[in-house]
């Protein structure tokens, strides 16, 4: 692997910190109890990431789900770790009939719920629900929807690098939320099958996910997927174009539950 492919994500980093640091000093200046929460302090860096960042990683994969989104979503949605709400841009609202907005960052809720009622879906006309829970949280989430196996469509966006065990906590909502018949859509970076890249992934993980809320540059989600014992059927693949140098190299995949 060349080493300007593996060092490349230090300019990612040096920017993020460039944007987000001073805003993030500012808050606990503010309020410097939040030193006592180091979770707290990484969701508000992690709001100003993606407050700068946000927009620009939508775009880059919009392709991407453009060919995922529109065509498979339907019924009722939950949209594991929404962050800034992206997602709800890409649904059919012929065919969704309630957007379910799953963020634990609290600070992202306002984003999420002005993108919402822009395409169509708010709390008023019970077409949009927004959660303060981590995907962890089956139980809540449940409780939440009013009923389990009440939700249609599955769909993460390049979060499942950040839910703490994530292949547990994926499971546990495919078996309790999702219906017999419904999808799962996902689109995650993920462990590489190339052991040098792996070994730059695994490299920068701890540094990674310390900096940016849990992100894992190392996780095989798209494997571990693959293995559950839910699915009548399923496909992974990946884009066209992309390096296998990629430090995040992407697979996207549609599972439908028996």
């Amino acid at each position: 692997m060349k080493l300007s492919a593996s060092i490349g994500l230090l300019t990612d980093l040096r920017l993020a910190v460039q944007l987000a640091f001073l805003p993030t000093l500012r808050a606990v200046i503010h309020a410097p109890s939040v030193l006592l929460h180091p979770r707290t302090v990484s969701q508000i860096f992690m709001n100003h990431v993606w407050s700068a960042f946000g927009d620009g990683i939508d775009g880059n994969s919009r392709p991407v789900k453009e060919n995922l989104i529109p065509a498979n979503a339907r019924g009722v949605v939950l949209d594991i770790g929404a962050g800034y709400g992206h997602t709800v841009n890409y649904l059919n609202p012929g065919a969704v009939t309630k957007y379910v907005a799953l963020e634990p960052n609290e600070l992202m809720h306002d984003e999420i719920r002005k993108r919402a009622t822009a395409a169509g879906f708010t709390e008023s006309a019970g077409t949009l629900l927004i959660l303060p829970y981590g995907a962890e949280d089956t139980a809540s989430i449940v409780s939440a929807l009013g009923a389990p196996h009440s939700v249609d469509t599955l769909i993460s966006i390049l979060s499942l690098c950040s839910i703490p065990s994530s292949e547990e906590a994926l499971s546990n909502l495919v078996d309790l939320a999702l219906r017999p018949g419904g999808q799962l859509l996902f689109f995650e970076h993920v462990l590489s099958p190339r052991d040098d890249v792996a070994w730059w992934q695994r490299f920068w993980t701890p540094i990674w996910k310390n900096a940016f809320d849990g992100c894992c540059l190392d996780r095989p989600t798209h494997v571990f997927i693959r293995k559950m014992g839910f699915w009548s059927k399923g496909e992974v693949w990946g884009i066209e174009e992309e390096s296998e140098e990629h430090l995040f190299w992407h697979r996207i995949g549609k599972f439908v539950k028996s």
